[in-house]
């Protein structure tokens, strides 16, 4: 008997029969022997709707009521799937982030998990029943409810799956896997049998829409077993592993492509100590994420310019935080765009196998694409063009690498 996690997104739950499809695949692991807990997200399209709400009532509302509303979504799923598996002859019960409880701090519409009291839900397990858990909420410091932000039931499900030393958390989507590329947009896409927590994280930050960054993170320090497979297709799914030495036989194992990009760039600030901590500081504070950073020296003497890319929903929250610290640092401009997109190249065997870049910057220049900025990690390299060019990019990428199915 295993101990496993199983989550479902909102597309698994999308309608009343998706739900009833759902219990159908937890009784046959319950019939399987094993304890299961289900994390799930709210239906598809419902918190689009809650956040509309919210935002209409309020443009600029309080985030501790944000949170009231939009997790309501899942509190509408939980229950439905335990009906669902309590019609099938399954002992199920369901479970709101603050009944658990999963301890967050106070970071609201993006708090982060601190602690899960797993004592009440792992000795209703033992006793055979199914644990249906509200993904993405949890309860502050304030005895508020809080989310976890966009992709937070991924991070949920594997939080639990840490806290009840699962033997494995299963990701279930409306994708069969993770592919070499999205495959609506590169069609020679391959489906990958296993990929490294590493490479898995650095598609996830790159743009590849099958795990949340977090979540992955998270499963990396953790040691989560993770898998990702279909649920809606009986078929093999892609393991989340360790890296292996078998590993190393192809150079890149995946291109990601981002469109939820955006970029900033600060004209002629002050090149001295501390700076580049202040502006930084206050996007940190902000709860900003900021990703590719580039600092190059401006035409003035003594002033540089700094370059960096946030997500595209955080644009106009970047420009207020920096429109405050342009009153406290010498800034002659600043310049956004969002109309770009961010290109990975992934591969652990980047490590010990040279020429990646060279190959990557030769077939860009060949196509007439113009590199913006550049990013690189130990396993990545990432570049920000114009979003003009996204398929024709990441295609020839894609064949570049050798990556395209026969």
């Amino acid at each position: 008997m295993a101990r496993i996690v199983q989550k479902f997104g909102g597309t698994s739950v999308g309608s009343v029969e998706r739900i009833k499809a759902v219990a159908q695949k937890v009784k046959a692991t319950v019939d399987d022997g094993h304890e299961v807990a289900v994390v799930v997200s709210a239906m598809s399209g419902a918190t689009n709707q809650l956040v509309t709400w919210a935002k209409e009532c309020g443009a600029f509302h309080d985030a501790r009521e944000y949170d009231t509303v939009v997790a309501t979504g899942e509190q509408v799923t939980i229950g439905l799937l335990a009906i669902a598996l309590q019609d099938i002859g399954v002992d199920a019960r369901s479970w709101l982030g603050w009944q658990i409880p999963v301890h967050t701090d106070d970071a609201h519409g993006a708090a982060r998990i601190e602690s899960i009291d797993t004592t009440k839900i792992t000795n209703r397990m033992a006793k055979g029943q199914v644990a249906v858990v509200a993904g993405f909420q949890g309860i502050g410091p304030d005895h508020r409810i809080t989310t976890l932000g966009r992709g937070g039931s991924d991070t949920s499900a594997v939080a639990l799956a840490a806290a009840l030393n699962a033997d494995r958390c299963d990701i279930f989507t409306d994708v069969d896997g993770v592919y070499t590329c999205d495959p609506r947009v590169v069609p020679k896409a391959q489906k990958l049998n296993h990929i490294t927590f590493e490479e898995m994280l650095e598609m996830a930050s790159g743009g590849a829409k099958v795990l949340q960054t977090r979540s992955v993170a998270m499963a990396m320090r953790h040691k989560v077993k993770l898998q990702v497979l279909s649920s809606f297709e009986d078929l093999p799914g892609t393991m989340v592993v360790e890296e292996e030495p078998d590993m190393e036989k192809n150079s890149v194992s995946g291109i990601a492509f981002s469109l939820d990009e955006a970029k900033v760039t600060l004209v002629a600030i002050e090149d001295s100590p501390g700076i580049a901590a202040t502006v930084f500081g206050a996007l940190a504070d902000a709860h900003i994420n900021v990703d590719m950073i580039v600092q190059t020296a401006a035409s003035e003497p003594g002033k540089t310019d700094i370059t960096f890319s946030v997500p595209e929903t955080d644009l106009e929250r970047t420009r207020k935080v920096l429109d405050d610290v342009r009153k406290i640092i010498t800034c002659a401009d600043m310049i956004t765009s969002s109309d770009i997109c961010k290109i990975s190249v992934v591969g652990v065997a980047m490590r010990s196998q040279p020429g990646v870049a060279k190959t990557m910057f030769e077939t860009l220049a060949d196509k007439g694409i113009n590199i913006e900025v550049i990013s690189t990690s130990e396993i990545k390299i990432s570049v920000l063009i114009a979003s003009d060019y996204k398929e024709l990019a990441v295609r020839s990428l894609h064949s570049a690498f050798g990556l395209d199915a026969n």
